[in-house]
């Protein structure tokens, strides 16, 4: 190899590893604080793929790296997102239920059996209807998400007539379910989701409001054997996937157009896809553990159609103090939406 031939190759090494440097100078990587184990299917199977989605998407010009522990509680996470302490955040909006009580109409009775089409139902009406909405000012809303259908669960006995309810002890979270629960008779104990095994142990509860997805990965299989199915969900819980205006508005315009093509229809679609198939596997995983399943009577499912359309009346005659100026417009939108996603 002659002097000219090495110093041609000299020159293509030095440009490849400029070109290289460049490359990873250029390079954004967003912090995400995620407040449920790295083993949980949220972590997994939608947080982490998400995350690969948006780097393959701006082709390595946009990373997200999940912190080691969360910067806040659960609640917080949507003021971290609005404050930047961590530029990516998810959590519920049933947190902060009187900041977002706009979305309360996707979490009362009867929003759907199908955690998919409702969440992104659920998007399409927060970019038609709410996307403006001062309450959401501060940060950028990549997505939102669904629970699914919220399933009545009791320790000892079948859940059938409004007789039933009388007086039970039932773990709740957030306004909605604690007013249904009062509407039916029952005694609402207002815990988190993770303290309900204790409290089932020790005798301070008597029943519990989770999903059957829930029931599993919280290991509640034991405790609550009793699950009566309402149609349509006893109430469901919505989500939402934030990051920090500032930090999104530096990204270039590129990138931000990438992200979104893999976000907010798309992360719904996903988000509801897992939570739905969680859902599915816990119901058959509950049946071979010879779980009671009931459908409530014809009694019980008036009761809770006449405390639904209580709540939406009330709720509806306060949307000026929440920014919506046809708030029965939007639950409309919603339903209509879900409808032809589940081509009902």
């Amino acid at each position: 190899m002659n002097a000219k031939t090495k110093k041609i190759i000299r020159n293509l090494c030095a440009a490849t590893l400029t070109s290289a440097l460049a490359l990873t100078a250029q390079a954004t990587t967003l912090t995400m604080s995620n407040w449920v184990p790295p083993t949980h299917f949220i972590t997994t199977n939608i947080l982490q793929v998400w995350a690969d989605r948006v780097e393959e998407a701006t082709e390595g010009r946009v990373k997200v790296r999940t912190l080691p522990k969360p910067v806040g509680s659960p609640p917080q996470h949507w003021e971290l997102a609005r404050k930047g302490i961590a530029d990516i955040t998810w959590g519920n909006f049933t947190y902060e239920p009187d900041r977002f009580k706009a979305v309360w109409f996707a979490e009362m009775p009867f929003n759907g059996d199908n955690a998919e089409a409702a969440s992104v139902a659920l998007w399409d009406t927060y970019e038609k209807y709410l996307s403006a909405n001062p309450t959401f000012a501060g940060v950028q809303v990549l997505g939102v998400g669904s629970l699914g259908a919220g399933v009545i669960n009791h320790s000892s006995k079948d859940i059938v007539t409004p007789q039933d309810l009388e007086n039970q002890k039932i773990r709740m979270g957030g306004p909605i379910q604690k007013r249904l629960i009062e509407e039916l008779g029952a005694v609402p104990i207002a815990a988190p989701a993770t303290k309900a095994y204790e409290l089932l142990e020790s005798g301070v509860l008597d029943g519990s409001l989770h999903t059957l997805e829930s029931v599993v990965n919280f290991r509640l299989s034991e405790q609550l054997p009793h699950q009566t199915l309402i149609p349509g969900g006893f109430y469901d819980a919505t989500f939402f996937l934030a990051m920090n205006e500032r930090k999104w508005k530096k990204l270039s315009e590129d990138d931000r157009q990438a992200i979104m093509k893999v976000s907010g229809e798309v992360f719904a679609k996903l988000w509801g896809h897992e939570f739905q198939r969680e859902i599915d596997d816990a119901a058959v995983t509950l049946q071979e553990a010879g779980h009671h399943f009931s459908a409530p009577s014809p009694e019980l499912l008036e009761k809770i159609r006449s405390a639904r359309d209580k709540m939406m009346q009330e709720w509806a005659a306060q949307g000026a103090e929440f920014g919506v100026d046809q708030p029965m417009e939007m639950v409309d939108f919603h339903r209509k939406r879900y409808l032809e996603l589940t081509g009902e």
